[in-house]
């Protein structure tokens, strides 16, 4: 099966190749013989009917002296010229964001949008989450000072995040004295007119947040990622650091209740995070995390994830 997959990426040029698990998927569907494209949803227009990139072919060159191999800019039809478009830039899930899930939402069915741009839109990381409310910590989504400081009152020891931030970034903790517990909600409403999410802080973090990776629903493995020094946040782009670890019998369950939502919404890719059994975020707009799994456990979670595409190309053209 030779296919032509398109990437909705952040520019090629800047991606961190040792870590970037977008790279790693076009390594592997290059070494399966795939046409890559490559474009920025900048790149994304609507044009007599038809959703069209300004793509180019690429090639990925591991090792090489540069990462990759470029061709020159051309018009692609989406619908008509690719099988697979992978939509993977990171977020902020802003409204150009949304705006690139309402346009894919049209390639849907003609080639294999993953993941699922409707899903995407109506999941975004620290929201879909609440579906899933008995796997998570205490939970508070609001723009209210009063009704922060009676949460805080009720558990102590608080964070304080964007509702729709990434890699660790806007992440506060409020200790039980509540020193800048104001100022911290002034800060966050200042911002705009979205909530944000107040959380009991959870001390299991010092030993770690687990990213599981599903693939169509199905946990192929984990990374336990710890804080750095003087830190609470144990995101690696804040500074964590990976170390092999497996799956607790919570860990399961909680995976076995995520995964007939994850396969019937068409999220095949999704990186979950969990701390001291606790459910914090569902990763399905660009889940990262395959690269350091791999380096620990000698799989090949990219094969694992272009699998499960041939298979439902597959099953699609019975």
């Amino acid at each position: 099966m030779s296919l032509t997959v398109a990437f909705q990426m952040d520019p090629i040029k800047q991606i961190q190749v040792a870590g970037d698990s977008t790279y790693r998927l076009m390594v592997e569907a290059q070494e399966r013989g795939h046409r890559l494209l490559e474009y920025q949803p900048r790149h994304l227009s609507y044009v007599d009917g038809r959703v069209v990139a300004e793509a180019r072919d690429v090639t990925v060159t591991p090792g090489g002296e540069s990462h990759f191999k470029a061709g020159h800019r051309g018009m692609v039809d989406l619908g008509r010229e690719t099988d697979v478009v992978w939509m993977r830039q990171d977020p902020p899930f802003d409204i150009g964001y949304i705006t690139a899930t309402y346009l894919l939402e049209r390639v849907q069915g003609e080639a294999l949008v993953l993941n699922d741009p409707r899903a995407v839109r109506d999941a975004p990381e620290k929201l879909m989450v609440l579906d899933f409310a008995d796997y998570m910590p205490p939970t508070l989504i609001t723009r209210s000072l009063p009704q922060v400081r009676e949460f805080h009152d009720e558990y102590g020891d608080i964070v304080i995040k964007p509702l729709h931030g990434k890699a660790g970034e806007g992440v506060f903790r409020v200790r039980d004295d509540g020193a800048n517990l104001a100022a911290l909600v002034e800060m966050f409403q200042s911002l705009g007119d979205e909530p944000f999410i107040v959380q009991a802080f959870l001390p299991a973090v010092t030993a770690g947040d687990k990213r599981i990776i599903l693939v169509d629903g199905e946990p192929i493995g984990a990374i336990n990622r710890l804080p750095g020094k003087g830190e609470i946040r144990s995101n690696l782009a804040a500074g964590g650091r990976a170390e092999k670890v497996g799956l607790t019998v919570r860990e399961q369950e909680i995976c076995d209740a995520l995964a007939p939502t994850l396969k019937d919404n068409g999220l095949l890719f999704v990186g979950i995070d969990v701390i001291g059994g606790m459910l914090t975020e569902i990763n399905v707009t660009s889940p990262t995390g395959i690269v350091a799994l791999d380096k620990f456990d000698g799989i090949n979670s990219a094969a694992a994830i272009w699998d499960a595409v041939e298979t439902r190309l597959a099953l699609a053209e019975q």
